[in-house]
């Protein structure tokens, strides 16, 4: 496990104290959790742009016309 020396304004480390002391974890844990999140959403991103640049328009509407055209389920209407 590394050490990291973090610089925050006051408010910022006042505020996250409230919250992790609200959800019973320690403040290292908040921020774990909170750049764990952070790097989870930039890495989902960077996924999907690359997995769009290998799409089609061609591919999509192929596989959408193998879709039987139907009535939606009484519990998907709107």
């Amino acid at each position: 496990m590394s050490t990291l020396s973090l610089r925050l304004p006051d408010s910022l480390h006042e505020e996250i104290k409230s919250l992790a002391k609200e959800e019973g974890i320690s403040i290292n844990q908040f921020i774990s959790s909170a750049v764990a999140e952070k790097m989870s959403a930039l890495l989902t991103e960077k996924y999907l742009v690359q997995k769009a640049k290998r799409g089609s328009k061609k591919s999509f509407l192929d596989a959408m016309g193998k879709v039987p055209d139907s009535e939606p389920a009484d519990e998907d209407k709107l």
